[in-house]
């Protein structure tokens, strides 16, 4: 069961803040030198990424930064553990689904390296990804419930677990769909792990925030190596394994669910918007190279690399500042005038960015499926 959001707020000492801080530091420090380590091995090892058409990326670049990133943050979970605060409560269930994490995020090694050293279809991705998601289900992660901003709805028992394993498949790949630019997905990582830090803090639960805090930290000692231009990037590791931290981190924390889908718009509703496109027009959803998707739109219109990541950074950053200034324990009329703002918007957006670069929407005269 997931642990519940309506606990008084903790009163953080001098000790617990160090206790924050060494972890964080330490998360953006072992990650910095990790990443760095492992893009030596990826060029050492020839695990590297050539640009496919369709892609923005125009250089060769290793795919190994994920290792560096999936190590740095256990190695700083590990530490939490070691300088924990005596004041500090962990309940042993959420220890208990902390160590189902762990192995879950185990189980996507072998998925990682085989989709980076030889591309590996959807089908395979696909199983691998919902194998690693159902191990933190055996060891408790549930979503028992989720807040809307029209009321708490409560999940039925037999579909508790399943509902976890979907949110974080869905979660893996919005992120791993969303690594298509230097320094996109780590720093959209590093914001929402922020804010998730910052809620799961103000709920009292200083031992949860501790693993967005650690994720976040990660991912900025990450973007040292990956800024554009990039030396380094995700691979399927770090995609998929940030997406699978966020995912979990959402459900462990008292289902965080609407946080983190408004945090996500932009890459959630493009991989749903995308998708539909390319159904209407008769391909596979899989099937890229058509630079269909946000990033790869707003590149064919003109904008750097830098601005179309720092105007992402943009988008999520605001909502997560309004997220943050409606934050409560009870559902308010705000927070669904919020979401159905954030919606809309990127909704309009999507839309925007396919008449302006050309594109007929799917369905209408002349729509051709891709040969």
């Amino acid at each position: 069961m997931a642990r519940r959001c309506s606990e008084p707020p903790v009163t953080l000492d001098l000790g617990l803040w160090t206790w924050l801080c060494s972890v964080f530091l330490a998360a953006a420090v072992t990650a910095a030198a990790l990443v760095l380590a492992a893009e030596r091995v990826g060029v050492s090892l020839g695990i590297v990424d050539h640009p496919r058409e369709g892609e923005v990326q125009q250089r060769d670049l290793p795919r190994t930064g994920g290792y560096g990133v999936l190590l740095a943050f256990w190695l700083a979970i590990l530490l939490s553990f070691l300088l924990v605060p005596g004041e500090l409560e962990r309940l042993p269930a959420d220890n208990v689904r902390l160590l189902g994490v762990f192995i879950g995020s185990l189980a996507l090694i072998p998925i990682a390296i085989a989709d980076d050293v030889r591309r590996l279809g959807p089908g395979p991705q696909l199983f691998g990804q919902v194998v690693a998601a159902a191990i933190p289900t055996l060891f408790g992660l549930r979503m028992d419930e989720i807040a809307t901003p029209l009321g708490i709805v409560t999940i039925p028992d037999a579909l508790a677990g399943p509902l976890a394993v979907f949110w974080v498949v869905a979660m893996m790949n919005a992120i791993n769909l969303l690594d298509s630019m230097d320094g996109l997905a780590g720093g959209i990582g590093a914001i929402a792990s922020g804010v998730l830090f910052l809620r799961s803090l103000w709920f009292g639960q200083a031992s949860i925030a501790v693993l967005p805090l650690a994720l976040g930290g990660a991912c900025l000692g990450f973007l040292t190596r990956n800024w554009h231009p990039s030396r380094v990037i995700l691979g399927s590791s770090g995609a998929l394994f940030l997406g699978y931290a966020l995912g979990v981190i959402t459900v462990v924390g008292g289902v965080k669910i609407g946080t983190a889908f408004l945090l996500l718009a932009v890459p959630i509703l493009d991989v749903a918007w995308v998708a539909y496109r390319r159904l209407a027009q008769g391909r596979s959803p899989f099937r890229g190279g058509d630079a269909e998707h946000l990033p790869h739109r707003l590149h064919k219109l003109g904008m750097s690399d830098r601005a179309i990541v720092l105007s992402l950074y943009a988008v999520c950053g605001s909502v997560g500042v309004a997220v943050l200034a409606m934050h409560s324990v009870l559902p308010t009329t705000e927070k669904a005038y919020l979401a159905g703002a954030v919606v809309a918007t990127v909704a309009a957006a999507l839309a925007l960015a396919a008449r302006l670069t050309g594109r007929r929407t799917p369905g209408t005269t002349g729509a051709q499926p891709e040969p």
